[in-house]
């Protein structure tokens, strides 16, 4: 009957939220990293899409277990605290849930030598997580599971689609590069492998192991390195994304370097591979290198 509680239903409704606050959160975050500079080599978004379609089983099942050891318990025991108490169990699920939770966690962080602060963090995110399944699940509502179903894949899209017209409109700040101006170029530069440019205020530059790239290397290996001495001088461009860093050191075949990071630490770069790869080669600004 509808009106009763199904705890096959309940562990089916748990498990669902559970796979669509992954997916929220995996939203969340792909809107998130609009917002930061771009890595050196661009996501495969085929790839990505792939691998969280294979990982879904995987989800699935995590949600299923977690649902049937931490959940279904949780609701149980909120309701028999809930009776002598007066309260809806409602009130008891989250509360219930963190107590459960908290053995296993806490053993957890015992053997691993965790941080206290980190372990106490995800204790409650875990609780939280896990709550909106036990509170979700514990309505009697007709047709529970597919009313989850629809509401939250409905905020799950409706996410996304706030999140794109957000950084259509400009409420959300999508990454640009920062403006760094001719004053912040001067100190040492370098990549991941010890390769430099040295740039000096009077507009004199150094070159120490700094890759030159074929078309097909990887923006970490190199074909060559070029080292020297020679000149900079900046151009802001008609925004921040054309401004560029202009180097002239002798036998080295780079001459333009785009900026990019952010303004705590600027980086500079260059393309790497065929023109519509997205790689980059890229240079930071050292700690203090001013």
């Amino acid at each position: 009957m509808d009106g009763e509680r199904s705890y096959g239903r309940m562990l089916v409704v748990s498990a669902l939220v559970g796979c669509l606050e992954v997916a929220l959160a995996v939203v969340v975050v792909l809107l998130y990293v609009r917002t930061q500079p771009p890595p050196d080599s661009p996501v495969d978004h085929t790839a990505l899409v792939a691998g969280l379609f294979s990982l879904g089983g995987l989800v699935g099942a995590a949600a299923l277990l977690l649902s049937a050891v931490f959940v279904l318990p949780a609701v149980a025991l909120a309701g028999r605290l809930g009776r002598p108490t007066g309260r809806s169990e409602a009130w008891w699920v989250p509360p219930a849930v963190a107590a459960l939770a908290a053995p296993p966690i806490a053993v957890f962080a015992a053997y691993g030598h965790l941080e206290v602060r980190g372990v106490l963090a995800f204790w409650a995110v875990a609780a939280a997580v896990l709550s909106a399944g036990g509170l979700v699940a514990r309505l009697r509502h007709p047709r529970l599971v597919r009313r989850t179903a629809l509401w939250g894949a409905a905020l799950v899209a409706g996410t996304g689609l706030a999140g794109v017209l957000g950084f259509a409109t400009g409420l959300l700040p999508a990454y640009q590069p920062p403006a760094i101006g001719a004053a912040a170029v001067p100190g040492t530069w370098a990549d991941r492998t010890g390769g430099t440019l040295v740039f000096t205020a009077d507009g004199r530059v150094t070159a120490s192991g700094v890759g030159e790239h074929a078309p097909d290397d990887p923006p970490a290996g190199p074909s060559r390195r070029c080292s020297g001495s020679g000149t900079w001088s900046y151009a802001p461009g008609r925004d921040v994304r054309s401004q560029e860093v202009r180097v002239a050191v002798p036998g080295c075949s780079w001459t333009a370097w785009s900026v990019g990071g952010t303004a705590r630490t600027p980086r500079i770069h260059r393309p790497v591979g065929p023109p519509d790869s997205g790689k980059r080669y890229e240079l930071r600004k050292a700690a203090g290198g001013s």
